[in-house]
């Protein structure tokens, strides 16, 4: 049975302000004009992005996976748009060392059927080398295309954490968008879903109210014990080693190793 305090408006320390239903909805309204606004001007920026200009290059480079070397354009499967995630890349690090950040991405994306049905494939590619990397993603369970670009030059290779977007003619490929750091928020749904929430994500650089829980580091909830506490160190790893379909602790204990 729950009780009700006997002014409904008495505030929750920590939590936000307590509002009739009026009230709350006269706020809600006056935020959804800002929110309508931003929505527009995101549509104003894609339609800027596809007026971007290209740039061509040799689609025959040669990157890793499981069937060994094949040409980049290969990763197009026949399409004629490639939308790719580049993972970043620790060499020799336990599969628990690896970019929680990075992790994070390629988990929101564990497959592409929805783009392939707008005629869009996907990949992600990493520096590692491809011993390494087909390692990972069998202990991950991941689905997605990968393959190694150690040594290959920009814009198949070059600095990892970036999505990038590539369109086909034929056998010509054009490098047509990249973005990092904020910009590939767009692929990790969960922060969305955390910033319409009255605790956010849980950041120390978010702009809360006074009282709310206090913010750690980016990425600090992504990686957790066994227990699943959040937590950093060696006993550690992303989230979704716990929680894969068939993951068990046992799985890193022989891996245990230096933190990145």
């Amino acid at each position: 049975m729950t009780t009700t305090p006997s002014d409904a408006t008495t505030p929750l320390p920590g939590r936000p302000p307590v509002a009739d239903l009026a009230t709350w909805q006269a706020a809600r309204d006056e935020l959804l004009v800002r929110e309508k606004a931003h929505t527009r001007e995101g549509d104003a920026l894609a339609a800027a992005r596809r007026r971007l200009p290209m740039v061509e290059f040799d689609g025959t480079v040669e990157v890793v996976g499981p069937d060994g070397p094949v040409p980049f354009l290969d990763l197009f499967q026949g399409r004629d748009e490639l939308v790719v995630y580049k993972h970043m890349w620790y060499d020799g690090a336990p599969h628990q060392g690896q970019c929680e950040g990075c992790t994070t991405t390629a988990w929101h994306l564990k497959d592409a059927v929805y783009l392939n049905a707008r005629g869009v494939s996907f990949a992600i590619l990493t520096t590692g080398r491809w011993e390494e990397v087909a390692s990972y993603v069998e202990f991950m369970g991941y689905t997605q295309p990968w393959y190694s670009v150690r040594d290959v030059a920009a814009p198949v290779g070059g600095d990892m954490g970036y999505l990038t977007c590539f369109l086909r003619d034929g056998d010509r490929v054009f490098l047509t968008y990249s973005t990092t750091g904020r910009g590939n928020e767009r692929v990790n749904g969960s922060l969305g879903l955390l910033d319409m929430t009255p605790y956010g994500r849980g950041e120390a650089w978010e702009d809360n109210p006074e009282g709310r829980p206090e913010g750690h580091s980016p990425c600090w909830c992504w990686r957790s014990d066994a227990d699943g506490h959040a937590t950093w160190g060696p006993t550690s790893r992303p989230v979704p080693q716990w929680t894969r379909p068939g993951a068990t602790p046992v799985e890193t204990l022989g891996r245990q190793g230096h933190h990145h």
